[in-house]
């Protein structure tokens, strides 16, 4: 047993001879040999075991019934992974005699030495047929290397299978500073920058890489903005207005943006926008307006869905950039199904699809989620039927996705935002809270590096951002002077935020530079 002072560290918990062990490896995995050489003779570790090396010497001997009986020897091992060990060993075993033309005895191995093992029976169907073709179990009889590097195979194989000590997991100390670069990444409520982090100093981000200044303000609408969408590839912004109007603005490389089309056809508000996950169109919608499909590139009104009496709420993509739904808030209309084309290929209404409030679709096309009777969220397996219901004690106003998918966030009119998982597993919301939504429809969304993030709008004029770890917010961006009522994060900047206000204007916010 080693003594405390063979520990290292101010905390004395890192053991020497184990720190040395996996510093050595790195040095092998990263190609520099002779340092790891002349670091095992200075310190006299070795990188492997005495075990293993008594492995590896009969293994290239083929001494395979020694090879055998050391595995059997080895303490520690469960039976599980004894047997596996043991398998592969046998395996290269087998292989080899039939190398040498050898079937009696390969079949021997079978029979005798591979009956008793408690592998998966396909494994050993599967050598049974390399008595047919080696080939087929990747040796080639042509190959004078082939023996010779199945046998280092073998080694790595065995390495992998075979716990520590006596062996040591796989590049064991790049896994161990990732995972302490990864803790401090995981404790830095600001980190949303993509590069690299450095090893020379303990990470903490401050807000210099966080939206939280107005970079430019839109002020091209001429009544109170509802909504804003960046593209799915952070080219362009989308934004709706209660001046019955809709605006398509493209994103310069300077990160400014400037209006690349104005969509004027719709007779009344335009509340909701949706792009095309290929970025090619643009759907329009309002709660008393019919639904629009729009061409990017020129800006022209491909097709109208639905007539006055329809009234559309929100809208949502298939993958395939060729189908969407979209839901009332009607509730005889309930939710429809089109292609781009103007055809009519599903719907779900009646007793069961109350009036529909907003719906979203996920990234792989198998869930439609939607927010009905106010309270409810529904969440249906397109393909199978299936479904699973969540009941919130408070009205819903807005539904938002993760980037991944995996996750939903709704904003209730009780001041808070519930976060659910949508495989089902969580059995009560992760809550945020600080901003103000008592009567108005205000939209969230995440954002930021890898979704990180939550942002929403609020009644008191303010934008509040929370990292998802958190109930509280991290950040609160002032400018706009009435209610915001909308917020976007750009999916490919992740310091660029968009906020919509009532008081007719869209902010974006980016980086403070002078916070550095």
């Amino acid at each position: 047993m080693e003594t405390p002072l063979a520990n290292l560290g101010s905390k004395k918990l890192i053991k020497k001879h184990e720190f040395v062990r996996v510093i050595i490896q790195c040095l092998y995995s990263l190609g520099y040999r002779k340092s790891a050489v002349s670091l095992e003779s200075e310190s006299g570790i070795s990188y492997k075991s005495d075990e293993f090396e008594t492995l590896e010497s009969c293994i290239r001997d083929a001494n395979w019934d020694a090879c055998i009986e050391t595995l059997n020897r080895l303490n520690g091992l469960t039976n599980e992974t004894r047997a596996s060990a043991l398998f592969l060993v046998l395996k290269q075993w087998f292989l080899e005699y039939l190398n040498l033309g050898e079937d009696s005895l390969a079949l021997e191995i079978l029979q005798k030495k591979m009956s008793g093992l408690e592998v998966g029976k396909d494994k050993v169907h599967t050598l049974a047929f390399g008595l047919l073709s080696l080939k087929d179990l990747g040796l080639d009889k042509e190959d004078p290397d082939g023996i010779y590097n199945f046998r280092k195979k073998l080694l790595t194989e065995l390495e992998k299978v075979l716990p520590p000590p006596i062996t040591v997991p796989d590049r064991r100390l790049e896994y161990l500073v990732e995972m302490a670069v990864w803790s401090q990444i995981d404790k830095c409520v600001f980190h949303n920058s993509v590069d690299a982090v450095t090893l020379y100093e303990d990470h903490q981000c401050d807000a210099s890489q966080f939206p939280s200044k107005t970079i430019q303000i839109l002020s091209n609408h001429v009544n109170e903005v509802w909504y804003v969408q960046f593209s799915n590839n952070g080219s362009y912004l989308a934004s709706s207005s209660s001046d019955n109007t809709a605006i398509i603005w493209k994103v310069l490389d300077d990160g400014k943006l400037t209006q690349r089309h104005e969509l004027r056809s719709h007779q009344k508000p335009v509340s909701f926008v949706a792009w095309s996950p290929d970025d090619t169109m643009l759907l329009t919608c309002g709660n008393i307006e019919v639904l629009k499909l729009w061409d990017v590139e020129t800006g022209t009104c491909k097709h109208t869905y639905g007539d006055a009496d329809f009234i559309i709420s929100s809208c949502a993509w298939f993958p395939d950039s060729k189908r969407f739904v979209c839901g009332s808030s009607d509730p005889e209309k309930g939710i429809y199904m089109w292609d781009s084309e103007g055809n009519e290929i599903k719907s779900w209404k009646g007793t069961r699809m109350p009036k529909v409030l907003d719906l979203a679709i996920t990234p792989d096309g198998e869930k439609l989620i939607s927010i009905f009777s106010d309270k409810d969220i529904r969440i249906l397996n397109v393909g199978t039927g299936g479904e699973r219901v969540i009941s919130e004690e408070h009205p819903i106003t807005s539904l938002s996705l993760s980037g991944d998918g995996k996750f939903f966030i709704v904003n209730l009119n009780s001041q808070e935002i519930h976060m659910w998982d949508i495989a089902g597993e969580w059995l009560s919301p992760k809550k945020f809270e600080g901003h103000k939504q008592h009567k108005y429809v205000i939209r969230s969304c995440f954002g930021g590096l890898d979704s990180t993030f939550i942002t929403s709008g609020s009644e008191d004029s303010k934008v509040y951002i929370w990292n998802r770890r958190g109930s509280k917010p991290i950040k609160i961006l002032c400018g706009h002077s009435m209610t915001v009522n909308c917020v976007s994060w750009n999916p490919k900047r992740p310091q660029m935020l968009a906020s919509a206000s009532d008081d007719q204007t869209i902010r974006i916010w980016g980086p403070d530079v002078r916070s550095k």
